[in-house]
């Protein structure tokens, strides 16, 4: 897992006014906690936490936080981002401190590879059941993602936890019978009428032809915008 490396300012004021004002000078209010040690009120700059979190993978990047004018400089992970509802803007960032040499438990993402062979040949259909699991490694190790190979599934076949090939120092936390994906029949469900009430309907009333579904032009741009 790669490090990224910002300066941040230590906030003597506190609230919403100042909060307010930070963000309108591009700076996002902070807080650090964590490694028995107390939280401490941080601003950081937004450009420089925005082009990290571009990069993809910030669930899990490791910051160098350097406090300006000091020597004092503390790694730590991103816990809890508050975003704008509407803009999508940074409004705060809670840090936690991490040590580089003790192991951490963090959750990453799962990258299927390869077409299953029940999907290719056999006509199946692949289910991604599990996206991420639970691991536990040092912050150093941490994978951005944990590729799993499902290209020799075949219908009715599926691939546990247990079968995932992780990184050297990287552990798996959880069930080793969970199943990450497997392969089912296509189904094609069809929904037949009731023969008597079939025949009923014919006998009422003459066929007619069906009518083209009619979608109001307001409703379906809305759908579109959002």
């Amino acid at each position: 897992m790669s490090e990224t490396t910002i300066e941040v300012h230590r906030r003597e004021r506190v609230g919403k006014s100042e909060n307010r004002r930070l963000r309108q000078a591009d700076l996002v209010p902070a807080v650090i906690y964590g490694a028995g040690r107390e939280s401490v009120s941080i601003q950081v700059p937004r450009r420089v936490l925005i082009d990290s979190f571009k990069q993809g993978g910030h669930e899990n990047r490791i910051f160098l936080l350097q406090l300006a004018g000091t020597d004092q400089s503390r790694h730590a992970m991103v816990r809890e981002l508050q975003l704008d509802p509407v803009t999508h803007q940074v409004l705060h960032v809670d840090f936690q401190r991490i040590l580089m040499d003790e192991k951490i438990r963090v959750k990453v993402h799962l990258a299927l590879e390869g077409v299953p062979y029940g999907v290719k040949t056999e006509g199946g259909i692949l289910d991604f059941v599990t996206r991420e699991i639970e691991i536990e490694c040092l912050p150093a190790a941490i994978p951005h993602e944990v590729p799993v190979d499902v290209s020799e599934l075949k219908i009715g076949q599926h691939l546990e936890a247990r079968e995932i090939t992780l990184p050297e120092g990287v552990a798996y936390i959880g069930a080793a019978d969970t199943v990450i994906a497997s392969v089912k029949h296509a189904r094609l469900e069809v929904v037949e009428a009731p023969a008597a009430a079939t025949e009923a309907a014919e006998v009422a009333a003459p066929a007619q032809p069906a009518e083209p579904e009619v979608i109001a032009r307001g409703k379906k741009e809305e759908v579109k915008e959002s």
